[in-house]
């Protein structure tokens, strides 16, 4: 467990380092003045002062910040800002300030997922077996068919197959686009019921193992990235509409746990083996960071994005006051959530 603490810490540090290093690069670039570069949340553990920025590592591992010169507005009232200011860049510098921290976090996915597709076995999506008078059966799939695409959605790995039929929770019919022996085909696949699992099942078995190589590795790993990202929306949808629990969401205490079940079914196989999964496991927390980052909540970015958009739309800026008030109500109940997330956590880590 201490080993697993250490590969978190690790983990959770590079996230948001490159979280937050968009914001601070981009602004950088505009000319916003940067007051603090902050890793972690709480008490401060250690602080250095260079320049114009702050930099601090505090105690909680729950997030990072990187605070701009008057992004709350409340300089604006006493008069003191300037033109590195926040509130006084134009709002597209505004706007990309903002979202450079998302788009660093699928960038950074990207880039460990060149890593991990270019020294890792990839699963490719063929039929490996059929079950007998099952649904993929009746629809005409044989084994050493590929399956190249499923309602519309291209699938370049079998892991995107399986999300798209362990996600139909309603028993939606598949159309199929296939290949075998280099011609294409196309089939209707209605998935059936097992009152066993409660969920409809294909019954089929998708994936071949094989090694992707050479300049095939670029666009190899954007489909991992892609996965990943249709993953979380996917989930995150599935969520708001009740089709997925608490025990869904995780914290901190849940992402220590996740590192440790990681980490021990990887380490029989050696570290090389164990480096990987980690990267695979941070790509895909990283995207998951990107997408959350990304919601129009009050106090993420995806809520400062909305007020900005509000900025263009209008032209002019929402009353600084205002906004603020709804940050800080968004805050608040981010704050509500963390703690139920951590308590939810703790209850399955003790089970």
């Amino acid at each position: 467990m201490i080993i697993s603490i250490i590969i978190f810490f690790i983990i959770f540090g590079v996230l948001v380092i490159s979280h937050e290093g968009g914001h601070f690069l981009i602004a950088k670039a505009n000319g916003i003045r940067v007051n603090e570069f902050s890793v972690g949340m709480g008490p401060e553990l250690f602080k250095k002062q260079k320049g114009e920025t702050l930099y601090t590592i505090r105690l909680l591992p729950i997030g990072g910040a990187c605070i701009f010169d008057g992004m709350d507005g409340l300089q604006e009232e006493k008069g003191t800002q300037d033109e590195h200011s926040f509130q006084k860049a134009k709002v597209w510098s505004r706007i990309a300030t903002v979202l450079a921290g998302p788009l660093f976090n699928f960038l950074t996915a990207y880039l460990m997922a060149l890593v991990v597709t270019g020294f890792s076995v990839w699963n490719f999506p063929v039929v490996s077996e059929v079950m007998d008078q099952s649904a993929a059966q009746e629809a005409g799939l044989r084994q050493g068919d590929t399956i190249l695409s499923m309602n519309g959605e291209k699938i370049h790995m079998a892991q995107e197959a399986t999300l798209i039929s362990q996600l139909n929770s309603d028993g939606n019919v598949f159309d199929i686009v296939y290949q075998r022996g280099g011609s294409q085909y196309e089939t209707k696949l209605t998935p059936k019921y097992s009152d066993k699992d409660k969920r409809y099942y294909m019954g089929v078995y998708i994936g071949q193992a094989g090694k992707v190589t050479g300049a095939k590795i670029i666009p190899y790993a954007g489909y991992t990235v892609e996965y990943y990202l249709k993953a979380t929306y996917k989930s995150l949808i599935m969520l708001v509409e009740g089709k997925l629990g608490k025990d869904s969401v995780s914290g901190p205490v849940g992402m220590v746990k996740m590192v440790d079940d990681t980490y021990e079914e990887a380490k029989p196989y050696g570290l090389p083996s164990v480096v990987l999964t980690m990267l695979d496991l941070a790509l895909l927390l990283s995207v998951n960071l990107g997408v959350m980052n990304l919601l129009p909540i009050p106090a993420l970015d995806g809520g400062r994005l909305v007020f900005l958009l509000l900025e263009v739309i209008r032209g002019k800026p929402v009353p600084p006051e205002k906004e603020g008030l709804v940050h800080l109500a968004g805050m608040v109940a981010l704050m509500v959530l963390m703690v139920f997330v951590m308590f939810n956590d703790i209850t399955k880590f003790l089970k």
